[in-house]
This record gives structure tokens, C-alpha cells and sequence, in this order.
């Protein structure tokens, strides 16, 4: 990591998980933007290519990554290691969610268990072996003055917190992130590598494009202020500041808008 107090992007090598779209490709752009060569990782049927070729083939590589592979995690950290010498940041993206009650009265169905196991599989079982595996090569960076080698950033969701019906499995799978974060960081203390989570809100990703007007509309306005959907790049620019930060360690960001989920 750069010498100082104040982390500075300039230099420096980050993975981001989930790449290829959404907050994960914000993320990616924000820091080739403040001077980082990037890894994105995504499913090979993603973008995850077209947005390594937008940032620049100079300082971005695309690499088709599972997270729930330790081969294809493994992979993509010898990648940034062959490409750029080194690992700095891991950011955290890649999640998947579904939409079931935990039993449907009105069908008599309940919640599917091989569903319940992917969503926890992919969003925190995923998140997990990222973690385990990239901090084996932050490990090896020189410290900085404060003996730090590395940076993790994780995404839970408000979710974790205001959990609506149907989402006990995308909540559950959020939770645990919000849960492993501090015990990681003090995993990880002796290392010099912070570990935080941001739990984003509303915000305008693909998954709510698609989404009619009305209902946009109606979901901006239930955030207090702004009353609006996030913007990708905002979630992106608080990755960027938990990176420069160094006393931010082992902590759980909501970024919401002062959002509060109801039922």
C-alpha cells in the first residue's frame, strides 16, 4: 500500500467480484478512475468482458469467475498477480436473490430448500471465499506506515436489517455478511487488512430498470432523502473512501437515504 496516512487509489490493484454490472461495475470504473489497474470477475455470459474493454486493456482485465469456485477465485487473484504484480483492494459484489414466503398458504408450498441454500451459497458462502483466498495475497504486499497491506469491501443490503416478506433468503444471506464482517477484521487485525461492509439501499441497477415507472417512482419515494434510487457510482465513491480511510475497519456502512424497509 502507498506510504501516508491517507490511502491514496494511484497505484494500487483491485478485484471486484460481480463486475460486470450493477454496483460491482461502478465500483470497477470508480477505481480505474482514481488510478488503479482493476480485475473484474464475473459469470462468463455477463458483461463482465465489455466492461474491462470500456475501462482499458492497459489497466483492466476481465476474468471469467465463480465465486462459489475456489479454482476460478484462485484464478482470478494469479491473474492480477501475472497482469499487475500485486492485490490491494478486494471489493465484494457478486449476489443473486429470490422472492418466496417461507410457506405459501394459499398454495401450500413451502419455501424451496435447494433456493434457500443458493442464495446463502452464492451471496455469503461466495463472499466468503473471496475473502479467504485474496487476503493470502494481500498478505504478502509491504505495509504501509500503518502497517496495513489491504482493503476488503463487502455488500450486505438494508435487507440484513428490514428484511421484507419474501426475502428470508436474500436477508439471511445478508446477514451473515453483516455478521462474518467484524470477526474477519479482527481475523485479519495482526495482517494490516481492514475489512467493511456497505449495506446499499434502493439503488438504480439493472434489477430495478426493468421495473415499470410507477413502481420506480413509488420506491423513490419511500426514501426520506434524497428521494430518489441510489446511483450506482455513489456506492462506487464509498469504496473508494473506505479504501482512503484508515481507522475504518470492521464496520457495517448503511447507504440508504435514511431508508427504513416495512413489511
Amino acid at each position: 500500500m502507498a506510504a501516508g496516512r491517507i490511502t491514496k487509489l494511484q497505484g494500487l490493484v483491485g478485484l471486484v467480484t460481480g463486475g460486470g454490472s450493477g454496483l460491482g461495475r461502478a465500483s470497477a470504473e470508480r477505481l480505474a478512475r482514481e488510478g488503479c489497474k482493476v480485475v473484474v470477475c464475473d459469470l462468463p455470459a455477463s458483461k463482465g468482458n465489455e466492461v474491462a474493454k470500456s475501462i482499458g486493456d492497459d489497466k483492466c482485465i476481465f476474468v471469467p469467475t465463480d465465486v462459489t469456485n475456489t479454482e476460478q477465485v484462485l484464478a482470478a487473484l494469479s491473474s492480477a498477480k501475472e497482469q499487475f504484480g500485486r492485490l490491494d483492494i478486494a471489493v465484494n459484489c457478486a449476489g443473486i436473490g429470490i422472492a418466496h414466503r417461507t410457506y405459501n398458504f394459499n398454495k401450500e408450498t413451502p419455501h424451496s430448500l435447494d433456493d434457500f441454500m443458493k442464495v446463502l451459497t452464492v451471496n455469503t458462502v461466495g463472499t466468503f471465499n473471496v475473502i479467504r483466498l485474496a487476503a493470502g495475497l494481500m498478505g504478502k504486499n509491504e505495509p504501509n506506515v500503518d502497517g496495513q497491506r489491504g482493503v476488503i469491501v463487502n455488500t450486505a443490503s438494508v435487507a440484513a436489517y428490514d428484511g421484507q416478506i419474501g426475502q428470508v433468503a436474500y436477508s439471511a444471506s445478508k446477514g451473515a455478511i453483516v455478521g462474518m464482517t467484524l470477526p474477519i477484521a479482527r481475523d485479519f487485525a495482526k495482517q494490516g487488512i481492514r475489512v467493511c461492509t456497505i449495506a446499499p439501499g434502493l439503488f438504480d441497477t439493472p434489477l430495478l430498470a426493468g421495473l415499470p415507472e410507477k413502481v420506480r417512482n413509488f420506491l423513490s419515494s419511500t426514501i426520506p432523502f434524497p428521494s430518489r434510487l441510489g446511483l450506482p457510482d455513489e456506492y462506487g465513491h464509498l469504496v473508494q473512501m473506505i479504501v482512503e480511510n484508515p481507522l475504518l475497519n470492521g464496520e457495517v456502512i448503511r447507504l440508504d437515504g435514511a431508508l427504513r424497509m416495512q413489511p
